[in-house]
């Protein structure tokens, strides 16, 4: 069907949403000849290619560089203080957000995905109205509707944005490095955040509310980068109340609950992020949204409208791209008539990079036992591994919970948990470990090669065995 423009306005797909869950579906869904529409207001990429994922990796990657340089002579190499140009950093940002951005744009169009600029409202029908900046309308439909709008981040009373207070939005457009910040919650972001700008010489100071940051992550390995965040003179404070701000020129001074005020060039509020369904017009349209604003959706990605889903940031489920991914391609999957299987929630990857980094899949030692699980745990520390030695990054763990079989040995793999010199980049081994419930002698009988990184995964295995070489 076309318009009077001749435009085509049915498709096969409408995709309401350009980040990785909304061009996940879309590119997929071309891949096997769907006719595929997708709506976006911003920039296909979304919040983790533009304000996420991608600029914050690519800032973390600047400050490991930084701290390399800065530790050369350990090395024999001598280069002097390093100095830092953050116009060349941010420049440098951008030049890896707009490679990419240009790589999808391209990637999309050669897909022959339809691509309509403009806000995507849900109408009756699996119709969707698109109004562009210019507030022109067009109207499409089609056989099936993905809701991929995205989130944004979430705010606190009296932390208005501007000024000093900065969301991850905001962070990515600072012209120059704050000299003393407070970043508030220490998840993931906020780890990511002051482990950062900590490694490029601020001060920085961490205010979270819980016992402990980076809550759902193993104790153990939380300690590891605690034992680091200190060291490199990061102030965490857990379980702490922060009633609000008095700003005073280029600065503002903190009001910190049973402490002095603190005074901080720069407030990085990062406290989690909500969804942006309110954007979709669904009202009436007998989508259900929860009070939270997350669309409510069965294990296939379902909504109570018929043909209509909801996929990424949108529905409660973990916020990472890749699971946005899976979640697009259960659903076009069913699109399909193939056989489409449920995201397994509780056994997908995390990873975190912050120095050290965080990896970790499936239950945590207190989880596993939480759930009724007798647990056998082996801990192999970077100190005896070769290639860690080599590149001068010692800290952190490999933890591996698995269940006590009736002969107290070690059976099935329940978590792997680590913590260190590139493990974000090492956890494939322990996400096939644990979702295809391996036990802990067939994974005994995977080579590592030597001398490598994977060895510590390698040897924490084979002492679960009561039997390992350098364990």
């Amino acid at each position: 069907m076309t318009d009077a423009a001749g435009t085509e306005t049915h498709f096969d797909l409408i995709v309401v949403g350009g980040g990785p869950a909304g061009y996940g579906a879309a590119l997929y869904g071309a891949s096997a000849g769907l006719n595929v529409a997708l709506v976006e207001k911003d920039k296909v990429g979304g919040t983790c290619l533009h304000r996420g994922c991608i600029p914050a990796k690519e800032l973390l990657e600047t400050a490991h560089v930084f701290r390399s340089v800065a530790h050369a002579a350990d090395f024999g190499v001598e280069v002097g203080t390093p100095a830092l140009n953050w116009s060349t950093t941010m420049a440098r940002k951008a030049q890896v957000v707009g490679g990419l951005f240009s790589g999808l744009s391209g990637l999309l169009k050669h897909r022959k995905v339809t691509l309509f600029a403009g806000t995507g409202t849900l109408g009756a029908d699996r119709s969707v109205t698109v109004t562009g900046d210019d507030r022109d309308q067009v109207v499409l439909t089609a056989d099936a509707v993905i809701l991929a709008a995205g989130s944004v981040p979430r705010t606190i009373p009296g932390f208005e944005v501007g000024g000093p207070v900065l969301t991850s939005d905001e962070v990515f457009e600072l012209t120059e490095r704050p000299a003393r910040v407070a970043v508030i919650g220490g998840g993931a972001i906020g780890c990511e955040f002051a482990s950062m700008l900590a490694d490029l010489g601020s001060q920085v100071t961490i205010l979270e509310a819980l016992p402990q940051i980076l809550p759902g992550v193993d104790k153990d390995v939380v300690n590891t980068v605690l034992r680091s965040f200190k060291g490199r003179g990061i102030d965490v404070r857990t379980g702490v109340r922060v009633n609000g701000h008095q700003p005073s020129g280029a600065s503002t001074t903190l009001d910190v609950e049973g402490a002095d005020p603190l005074e901080v060039d720069a407030v990085v509020v990062s406290v989690g992020r909500r969804p942006l369904s309110e954007s979709l017009g669904l009202d009436g349209t007998g989508v259900v949204v929860d009070e939270r604003g997350f669309v409510e959706v069965d294990e296939y990605c379902r909504t109570a409208v018929e043909g209509v889903w909801a996929v990424g940031d949108l529905i409660a489920t973990p916020g990472l791209a890749h699971v946005g991914y899976a979640e697009a391609i259960l659903v076009v999957k069913q699109l399909l008539g193939e056989v489409a299987v449920p995201v397994d929630y509780s056994r997908v990857p995390w990873c975190i990079y912050c120095q050290p980094e965080v990896a970790f899949v499936g239950m945590t030692e207190q989880a596993a036992r939480d759930a009724g699980f007798e647990v056998v745990v082996a801990k192999h520390r970077w100190g005896g591994n070769s290639r860690a030695l080599i590149i001068g990054e010692t800290e952190g763990m490999v933890k591996i919970i698995a269940e006590k079989s009736a002969d107290g040995t070690a059976g099935r793999i329940l978590g792997v948990h680590m913590s260190g010199p590139w493990v974000t980049e090492q956890l494939g081994a322990g996400y096939l470990s644990v979702n295809w419930e391996a036990t802990v002698d067939e994974v005994a009988h995977f080579l590592q090669p030597h001398p490598s990184l994977t060895e510590s995964f390698g040897e924490a295995v084979l002492s679960l065995t009561g039997r390992s070489l350098n364990g």
